[in-house]
């Protein structure tokens, strides 16, 4: 069950409904192997947001859950967004996240290593972060997105590849992704 997907207090009714269609079933709980160690170990070692900003996070439980939440999310979607106040540590859970995951396929774990590609979309004007058109040369132009795309798609490796847009949502950037 995909229960980051809920709110709080979705989740008692959530609960609530499949007990009654399914009374008596519990689920089983996930068994995410060395995760979870991992997730807590590269939070005391600190957590790499950026070359040069390494912080270390208290890996109390409630964030660790949400790492694995997020890591539940990563297994079955394509596209994720995490979204939280300011400074409530999405970006450190993401890294987090993609640090455990790199640490136990190099101690021969089954999980893949993480690349991350951090940008800032409301850093660059649509045309730099998408390509554009020039109506004076009738010529493309790539954009920073493209290039990157391209990049990953070109890379033979198992690793996987997050593209990690890094800051304010933006119902135009957000639209012109469709």
């Amino acid at each position: 069950v995909n229960l980051p997907k809920f709110t709080v207090e979705d989740l008692p009714l959530f609960f609530g409904i499949t007990s009654d269609l399914f009374p008596g079933v519990e689920l089983p709980h996930a068994d995410h192997g060395a995760l979870p160690k991992a997730i807590d170990d590269q939070c005391m070692e600190g957590v790499n947001i950026a070359p040069g900003k390494t912080f270390k996070v208290d890996p109390v439980p409630a964030f660790t859950n949400k790492v694995l939440q997020l890591y539940e999310m990563v297994l079955v979607r394509h596209g994720v967004m995490v979204v939280g106040q300011t400074s409530s540590g999405k970006t450190a859970a993401i890294h987090a996240l993609s640090q455990a995951m790199t640490v136990c396929n190099e101690n021969g774990e089954p999980y893949e290593k993480v690349q991350i590609h951090t940008m800032n979309p409301k850093s660059i004007l649509s045309g730099q972060l998408y390509g554009n058109f020039d109506e004076n040369t009738h010529e493309w132009s790539d954009g920073v997105l493209a290039v990157l795309y391209r990049t990953c798609a070109f890379d033979t490796s198992p690793d996987r590849h997050w593209l990690l847009f890094d800051g304010p949502v933006d119902a135009v950037w957000i639209g012109n992704m469709n």
